[in-house]
């Protein structure tokens, strides 16, 4: 389940979402030559990477920032990018843009903290900005619970895209982390489920002053859960439907 677009582009320009992205990739294409070699690798990891064992003896405190702007690999960061598009103009648009880079700040340190106090032994790095884009996903959740979210699912053999409420695909996205981070052993790596459901727990909480601000259930009513944005007009699929 992938979500690929919203259906209220921002009235403004999302300056500070589009330099995060243009940051990610161009810190991931300058370290690319990096993954040739497996030394260097580890030796930007860490400088800059989360290691819970290095913040447990008191160092490099500046990982629990740095690590957010790098990535494992290309699908780890297109895959970020995509969730920061889709879910950061809005939120960006009600914040402003300065309240909003500090905000996407607050939640990439909170997530990793939230990582780190898993497991503050750990020796494995940590990396990425999915933690912090966990929090936009949980601000975008609170003001904007009906927003409508095209989603691509694919089945073995069936795929669609189909547009649901963002309360569904948030909520369930926010539950599968939970899930995740109660079931699944990464002692010896894999996914940060406790980076993602910490920084959207955040997020959420961060978001709440804005919203009352906005008038709360009042906010809600007036946009009726969607950001105050007219919708886009997206073109149907030229692909040919063949029926049974």
């Amino acid at each position: 389940m992938l979500p690929i677009r919203d259906h209220n582009p921002s009235q403004r320009t999302p300056y500070i979402t589009l330099i995060l992205i243009a940051l990610n990739v161009a810190i991931f294409l300058a370290g690319l030559v990096l993954f040739q070699d497996q030394r260097a690798l580890s030796q930007l990891y860490y400088n800059y990477a989360l290691l819970p064992v290095r913040l447990s003896n008191g160092e490099n405190y500046t990982a629990l920032v740095t690590s957010i702007f790098l990535h494992g690999g290309i699908m780890h960061l297109a895959g970020n990018m995509l969730f920061l598009w889709i879910f950061g103009d809005n939120l960006e648009d009600e914040m402003g843009h300065i309240p909003f880079l500090i905000f996407y700040l607050a939640c990439g340190i909170a997530a990793s903290f939230a990582q780190y106090v898993t497991d503050p032994g750990s020796t494995i790095p940590t990396v990425g900005a999915s933690g912090a884009i966990a929090g936009v996903m949980g601000g975008y959740l609170l003001l904007f619970p009906k927003a409508r979210v095209d989603i691509f699912i694919f089945f073995i053999v069936f795929f669609r895209i189909l547009p649901i409420p963002a309360w569904i695909m948030l909520g369930l996205w926010f539950a599968l982390q939970l899930f995740n981070g109660l079931s699944v052993d990464t002692s010896m790596g894999g996914v940060a489920y406790w980076a993602h459901a910490g920084g959207f727990v955040i997020g959420f909480a961060l978001t709440l002053p804005l919203w009352f601000k906005l008038g709360g259930t009042l906010f809600w009513r007036q946009t009726h859960g969607h950001p105050p944005h007219p919708e886009a007009t997206y073109a149907r699929s030229s692909v040919p439907i063949v029926r049974r």
